[in-house]
């Protein structure tokens, strides 16, 4: 079975002033997640460093925004930018087999740039949803997403994934 998910990454209290700028286009991409039978994922990061006060393990900041839409238990955590260095997460999509993954949070220059590498890297097909992403620099973001598309990933807005998405249902 090749699943596919949504991942939604690090949309936390502590992580940018920005996300409320993209938070309605996420949970709108968490509603067509769902409708396409897709698993939503959620990543937190954690620093475990001991000279940082942000996203610190068990405070406010380290939760996931009250506004994003919550819709399964699929919550992981990891302390490092990449994603795939979660255990717990890496397992749960060996486990499910997913090997197709659809991408938002933040931050564009930070651990969605390194997740999206190292996706891409290992094999796995990702798409970047350019407006669920968000960056601490807006500036940046033209130049993370031509990034993540020479790395290999497909980088769209939400409203053409759900088109082709509708069309590939409609087919089947």
């Amino acid at each position: 079975m090749n699943r596919k998910a949504l991942v939604v990454i690090d949309i936390q209290n502590d992580i940018t002033k920005h996300y409320r700028d993209i938070i309605e286009n996420i949970n709108s991409a968490v509603d067509w997640a769902m409708k396409q039978g897709m698993a939503v994922i959620y990543i937190k990061h954690n620093n475990l460093s001991a000279g940082t006060r942000t996203f610190k393990p068990d405070t406010k900041g380290a939760e996931l925004v009250p506004e994003l839409k919550i819709v399964s238990d699929h919550v992981f955590v990891k302390a490092k930018a990449n994603a795939l260095t979660s255990e717990a997460f890496s397992e749960f999509i060996r486990s499910g087999d997913i090997r197709e993954f659809y991408i938002a949070g933040a931050d564009a220059t930070g651990c969605v740039k390194s997740t999206c590498f190292n996706m891409a890297r290992a094999g796995y097909t990702v798409h970047v949803i350019s407006d669920c992403v968000t960056s601490y620099d807006l500036k940046k973001l033209p130049e993370m997403f031509a990034y993540y598309a020479d790395k290999g990933c497909e980088v769209r807005i939400l409203a053409e994934y759900m088109k082709t998405e509708g069309k590939q249902v409609a087919k089947a």
